[in-house]
């Protein structure tokens, strides 16, 4: 062993051998294990010969890719100082980026002695080796620098929405895909996906966590397992149960193959905490390699975790390393695996400073003004479950969010709650309340009706109440606000009426999301009418309970948002660079924007009933207009339609009264009104008198 460099922190290959640098700044000795091939015997135990600042390193001549390894951190074991070392743990190291095995499910895992009760006080000495998976030397051949085949996103590239998907659970039972494939990462990819996302218009693909992730010990208790992957451990290596044949060359072939067809490839990314849990959750990795660093502590009692997230820890982001290797993880998923974004898990904690929350946290700015990150596409999910967690807009300008609000308020108002449609107004003109300021544009709203934590769509029509069974947790877990409704029915009806009237609804809430500003979101699954029996945290079912049945999926409801997503693509007026109030056209004096009653007045925004109103939307001093009229109660109603400009007339494009494809059939209005079936939403544009009909882009397969 030679004393080797400090940079770059991991293994790195150089040729002849092999450089290992590790963070620690509290440990006594940091010691190398090599493995065999299998990771199964242990063949050597090197020190680290040398420390530079608080990073240890050592090189070996002779070391090849596909060395296993492991290392072995020697320091006080004291957790009421915030020390937690144990060298009797195998430790996976923070950068690795292959590794060989899996992790198993023993108490040898944790650094106290577990067999002996929950006393985190107590000490292990049992060696944990063996239920550990061995980080491997990687070649630096199989991971040279993808950069991604698109340009930078612009503003006029959020037209098509953010697809959100499961690995597993987009292609687990498509029966076009060959079995050896389902599931993988090279399923993404296949034809018969690219066929998919091609006839929804789509902009985005946004991959559940891909970083490799493990299962806690009460699911596997449980016969369950963590089938959303936000329980990370570790922040630059494949999730290898959905590795397909060609291993870590078929990722980066799909997302190669995805970008080529024009789509963006996102990961949904946990840095807020791991997979160690609390104080009597196993030691992995970052617990025994240095405690008191990469975690945030109690202040007063260092024997327990901040929990802002839920899950036990939080990773202490202020922390210069810790910063660091989040920084480092980034950056190789950018140029190294080509993806073109994130969304962040619970970023909050991203922003979280000694005093709260801060816009300009250490991590968030330094995200902002990094060469390579500031070129990508940023999703920030604005809370976590620390104290002043919320903080819906409160994220720098380079960030888009999740907007829950405008999810909240579309079920609402098409259920039929009070005080609704005004709610459901500001979400349809971008959130500005929440996102117009410091510059920020309509796209920092990313929308959605539902999202992989909660009901489905179909199941916001199916069920008032979760039904979390199978989960294991008495039917605790999960959200119990939905927003949802049954039509008098929970579960499946047989009743035409009830499946005519939850189908409309299906229609209502997809037809509000992608008429808003911003940027909409759609879950994967959602166009095929996909159910999960009302659980609303399926987070432990990798099982039929989430994987989409292609099959069985609602033929009718695809080609409606097949249809509704080359609509949206076709009208200028829903994809504004800034934010709408109704100010004067330059040339016309006429308002950008304008509320209407059926009536054709101002409407009432004091009356807590409002159930009607219409959206007109002049985005410039041309004829582009485009009228939007949501009617929720179940009698039908006369709506007086605004006058046309001279020589035009209003062409009714979307009436989601009609099922599939029906919906989106034209239909030019000479009268000046419009009949508004019960429980319905119609969309007008204008169109020269003298011109047969308004041409939109087909939706693939369909005759133009």
């Amino acid at each position: 062993m030679q004393a080797g460099r400090p940079d770059p922190l991991g293994s790195f290959y150089d040729g002849q051998g092999c450089n290992f640098a590790l963070f620690s700044a509290n440990a006594e000795r940091v010691l190398l294990c090599l493995y065999d091939e299998d990771g199964g015997q242990e063949l050597a135990r090197h020190a680290l010969p040398q420390r530079s600042g608080d990073i240890w390193h050592g090189y070996l001549p002779g070391i090849r890719p596909g060395q296993c390894y492991g290392y072995r951190v020697e320091g006080a074991y004291a957790p009421e100082q915030g020390h937690r070392f144990n060298p009797n743990k195998l430790l996976l190291d923070p950068y690795a980026r292959l590794w060989q095995g899996q992790v198993g499910d023993d108490p040898a895992l944790t650094g106290y002695d577990s067999a002996g009760g929950s006393d985190d006080l107590s000490f292990c000495t049992r060696d944990s080796a063996g239920f550990m998976p061995k980080a491997q030397v990687w070649d630096p051949a199989d991971f040279r620098p993808q950069p991604s085949r698109l340009p930078p996103l612009q503003p006029t590239d959020r037209r098509g929405p953010v697809y959100e998907v499961h690995v597993r659970g987009l292609t687990q039972r498509h029966p076009d895909i060959p079995e050896p494939l389902c599931g993988s990462y090279e399923a993404l990819a296949h034809p018969a996906m690219l066929a998919h996302y091609n006839a929804l218009s789509l902009g985005a693909i946004e991959l559940l966590p891909v970083q490799a992730f493990a299962d806690e010990r009460a699911l596997l208790n449980r016969g369950l397992s963590n089938y959303w992957g936000y329980n990370t451990l570790s922040f630059f290596a494949l999730e290898p149960s959905y590795m397909g044949p060609k291993g870590l060359a078929g990722f980066r072939a799909a997302v190669r193959d995805l970008q080529n067809a024009g789509l963006r490839v996102f990961l949904d990314v946990v840095y807020n905490h791991t997979a160690e849990a609390d104080a009597l959750g196993p030691t992995f990795s970052f617990r025994g390699i240095d405690n008191a660093s990469y975690y945030r502590l109690m202040p007063g009692d260092a024997r327990h975790y901040i929990n802002d997230t839920g899950c036990g820890n939080t990773l202490n982001l202020n922390h210069p390393q810790v910063l660091r290797l989040v920084m480092d993880s980034l950056r190789f998923w950018v140029e190294i695996m080509g993806v073109d974004g994130f969304r962040f898990d619970l970023a909050v904690c991203m922003g979280r400073e000694p005093h709260g929350f801060e816009t300009h946290s250490r991590l968030l700015t330094a995200i902002s003004q990094d060469p390579v990150l500031r070129r990508v596409s940023l999703i920030a999910e604005p809370w976590d479950v620390g104290p002043g967690g919320y903080q819906l807009g409160g994220f720098p300008a380079a960030f888009s969010e999740w907007n829950d609000q405008f999810r909240d308020s579309t079920l609402r108002f098409w259920r039929g709650d009070e005080n609704s449609a005004q709610a459901l107004a500001t979400g349809l003109l971008g959130s500005a309340d929440r996102f117009d300021h410091s510059g920020r544009r309509p796209w920092a709203s990313l929308n959605f009706v539902t999202a992989h934590d909660g009901f489905t769509l179909a199941d916001t029509t199916r069920y008032l109440q979760r039904h979390n069974w199978a989960n294991g947790e008495d039917n605790r877990d999960g959200h119990p606000m939905n927003h949802s409704d049954n039509f008098g029915i929970e579960g499946p009806s047989d009743d035409p009426a009830v499946q005519a009237s939850r189908a409309r609804r299906q229609r209502n809430l997809l037809a509000s999301l992608f008429l808003a500003q911003g940027w909409p979101m759609l879950l994967a699954g959602d166009e095929l009418s996909h159910s999960q029996g009302g659980n609303n945290n399926a987070y432990c079912q990798d099982n039929e309970t989430t994987w989409l049945n292609w099959q069985a999926s609602d033929q009718s409801q695809l080609d409606y948002v097949t249809d509704l997503l080359a609509l949206r693509q076709a009208l200028p007026a829903l994809h504004e660079s800034a934010y709408l109030h109704g100010q004067p056209l330059t040339g016309s004096g006429l308002a950008n924007v304008e509320w209407l009653a059926p009536d054709g007045e101002a409407p009432d925004w004091d009356d807590d009933h409002l159930s009607s109103l219409g959206l007109l939307l002049r985005p410039a001093d041309n004829e582009d207009w485009l009228l939007c009229c949501f009617h929720r109660r179940k009698e039908p109603l006369r709506f007086t339609l605004p006058a046309c400009p001279t020589g035009r007339n209003w062409l009714l494009v979307l009436d989601t009264r009609h099922e599939g494809a029906a919906a989106a059939r034209e239909q030019r209005l000479s009268q000046p009104y419009l009949e508004l079936a019960g429980d319905s939403l119609v969309v007008l544009t204008l169109a020269p008198q003298d011109t047969p009909r308004h041409t939109t882009t087909p939706r693939a397969g369909a005759s133009a």
